[in-house]
Parts: C-alpha cells; structure tokens; sequence
C-alpha cells in the first residue's frame, strides 16, 4: 500500500494563530492515537499577507488510503464533517473565519541527498 499525505493549507487572520495552532495540536493528539497515523509537520509563513493574516500549511501523512478513509469516513458525506468518533475532521473543526483548504496527495517524486 501507498502512503497518502493530507495537505491543508489554513488561512488564519492576525490574532487567531495562538487558536488554529491549539486546534491543530488537538487533531494531532487525535490522530497519532488512530491506526496508520506516520507523520505530521505544520508550517507557518514568515510572510504576512496584506490584511495582515498569516498561511499555515498542515501535512499529516497515513500509512495507507484505507487507513486515512478509515479516520475520516462519514466525514465526506456531512457538512458538519463529522467522522464515527464525532471528532470534525477536514479542516472543519477550525473556527470561523480560519479558513481551511484540504486535499489528498500521494508522493509522485521525492529527491534527497
């Protein structure tokens, strides 16, 4: 099976970073106790934008499609994004007026030294 990487890019407006960092934190606990759970690394811009909000970029990587599909299952077909443990995942468990874009990737090329 093929490693899936979940990749959210969050959008969060000055004042609330201290909030999207504490709700992302909780997810991480969340997701480091489920099953296929490998990795995440969460990055902040050093570049604000120019209302003043700051990009984030979430990746949470699953052992397997399966695994992930696993965690996140009811939540593609509700709109409160609601997965078989009530936790909201998809980026729906940020406040308003963070904004979360997520997506699904799978690794195509990887380069190292």
């Amino acid at each position: 099976m093929e490693q899936i990487s979940v990749i959210n890019t969050i959008l969060v407006p000055k004042g609330m970073e201290e909030t999207a960092e504490k709700v992302r934190n909780e997810y991480i606990d969340y997701f480091r106790q489920q099953a296929g759970f490998v990795s995440s690394t969460f990055y902040k811009s050093i570049n604000r934008q120019n209302d003043d909000s700051v990009n984030y970029v979430n990746t949470v990587v699953w052992s397997s499609k399966a695994h992930f599909d696993a965690v996140v299952n009811l939540c593609f077909k509700n709109a409160e994004g609601k997965n078989k443990d009530g936790k909201r995942v998809l980026g729906k468990g940020f406040p308003e007026p963070i904004k979360v874009n997520p997506d699904q990737y799978i690794v195509i090329d990887k380069t190292e030294i």
